[in-house]
């Protein structure tokens, strides 16, 4: 049975990042900016640990735009100002946010081996903090280390926590790795 595709509208918000919004268990569940004094909440999914990372090292006030659909009336009642479902931090200071926290390469020592839920070799953790996925075959193909240096290019995001960043390799030391 085919499934039925629901089509959402998706509205990019500019404002000043406020501060993240504390759930009852003491994690993140949202975000507030101010548009034009206006406050303006956005929710993260609640399956979504790392959604608030984006945000880690933005201080209050910084200008960023905001992506996502407005959320559904809650049974609880009316809230205090318009909220929308979290989709994803597009721009911070008016820069495409992966340019915001550099999509150049990265570069480092291996200082130990990343590996998948299923036990194999998927990447490197460079000493620089910075984490190079691979994928299992990349990894065969690229050869590395404990020691070896690298730099590896390709499409980077925050890590967990805000410390280095995440790398989805396409270039290992100028090899291009194997792209499925």
């Amino acid at each position: 049975m085919p499934h039925h595709e629901e089509m959402i509208d998706v509205y990019a918000v500019e404002g000043q990042f406020q501060h993240l919004i504390y759930s009852p268990r003491g994690g993140y569940e949202g975000l507030l900016i101010d548009t034009h004094g206006i406050p303006t909440q956005f929710v993260f999914d609640k399956h979504d640990e790392t959604a608030a990372d984006a945000f880690a090292h933005l201080k209050p006030g910084k200008t960023v735009t905001v992506e996502g659909s407005l959320r559904l009336p809650s049974d609880k009642g009316e809230g205090d100002h318009v909220v929308y479902d979290f989709h994803r931090l597009s721009q911070v200071a008016g820069k495409p946010v992966d340019a915001a926290h550099g999509d150049g390469p990265v570069r480092g020592r291996v200082a130990r081996i990343n590996h998948a839920k299923h036990g194999a070799p998927n990447g490197v953790v460079l000493d620089s903090g910075d984490f190079v996925h691979l994928k299992p075959e990349g990894f065969v193909h690229a050869g590395l280390k404990v020691g070896d240096m690298v730099e590896a290019e390709g499409p980077a995001r925050p890590l967990a926590g805000g410390k280095g960043r995440v790398m989805d390799a396409r270039t290992v030391n100028g090899q291009p790795l194997p792209q499925r």
